[in-house]
C-alpha cells in the first residue's frame, strides 16, 4: 500500500513538471497519455472481452501514431481529453453497474473480501453512487478549469488534485463505514487493493 502511494504520489508530481515544461515532446506524450489508454484497455477487456481490448489497443496505436506524427492537435487539449475521458470512462464504469437489479461495482469489490449481507449490498450502492458522481464532478471541471483558467491551474487540477481527492474520498469512506455501520465486517485498506486484483464475482445482486 506504502508502494503504491508513493509510486502515485511521485507519478502525479512528475505528470505535473512535464506537462508545464515538456509537454509537446513525444515521450512525454507516450507517458502521459498512457493512463487514459491503459484505462480503456481494462475497462474494454472487463466490459467485452477479447474484441474489446483489441479495440482498445488498435485505438490506442492509432492515437500514439497520430501523436507522434504531430497531427494529434495541440499536446495541452489532448492532456485535459484524456483527464476528462478517464472520468468518464470510470464514471460510466461505476455508474453501469448500478442499472437495474446488478451487484454495483463496489458491492463486487467487497464480496470479494467477505460475503455481503442486504445492508452491505444497500451501502455498497451508495457508495457506488458517490464515486459515479465524484467522476462526473471533476470530468466537468476539468473542462471549467481548461477553458476559464491557465493551463498550469489545470494541470494542478488533474496531477495533484485529483489523486488527492480520491485518496480522500477513499480514506474517508473508510473512517465513516464503520461510523455509520459499525455492525459491518472489519477489513483493511490493503484488503480493498486486493479485492481489486481478484477474480471477479456474480455480477447479479442478492436479494
Amino acid at each position: 500500500m506504502a508502494l503504491l502511494l508513493l509510486a502515485g504520489v511521485a507519478y502525479a508530481c512528475v505528470s505535473h513538471w512535464m506537462m508545464l515544461y515538456h509537454a509537446a515532446e513525444p515521450w512525454a506524450l507516450a507517458v502521459l497519455l498512457g493512463p487514459l489508454w491503459l484505462t480503456a484497455l481494462g475497462i474494454a477487456g472487463s466490459r467485452f472481452g477479447r474484441w474489446g481490448l483489441a479495440l482498445a489497443g488498435v485505438a490506442g496505436v492509432l492515437l500514439f501514431a497520430l501523436v507522434l506524427r504531430g497531427d494529434a492537435g495541440d499536446p495541452n487539449r489532448l492532456y485535459m481529453l484524456q483527464h476528462v475521458g478517464i472520468n468518464v470512462l470510470l464514471c460510466g464504469w461505476f455508474g453501469g453497474s448500478l442499472r437495474g437489479g446488478r451487484l454495483s461495482l463496489i458491492g463486487q469489490f467487497a464480496e470479494r473480501v467477505h460475503p455481503l449481507s442486504p445492508a452491505m449490498l444497500t451501502y455498497t450502492s451508495q457508495v457506488t453512487l458517490v464515486w459515479t458522481l465524484y467522476f462526473a464532478t471533476m470530468a466537468v471541471a476539468s473542462v471549467v478549469v481548461y477553458a476559464n483558467l491557465s493551463f498550469a491551474a489545470w494541470s494542478v487540477l488533474a496531477n495533484l488534485l485529483t489523486p488527492a481527492m480520491i485518496g480522500v474520498l477513499f480514506v474517508g469512506e473508510y473512517l465513516v463505514r464503520y461510523r455509520l455501520h459499525p455492525e459491518f465486517e472489519r477489513t483493511r485498506l490493503v484488503d480493498a487493493v486486493r479485492a481489486f486484483y481478484s477474480a471477479p464475482v456474480d455480477r447479479t445482486a442478492r436479494r
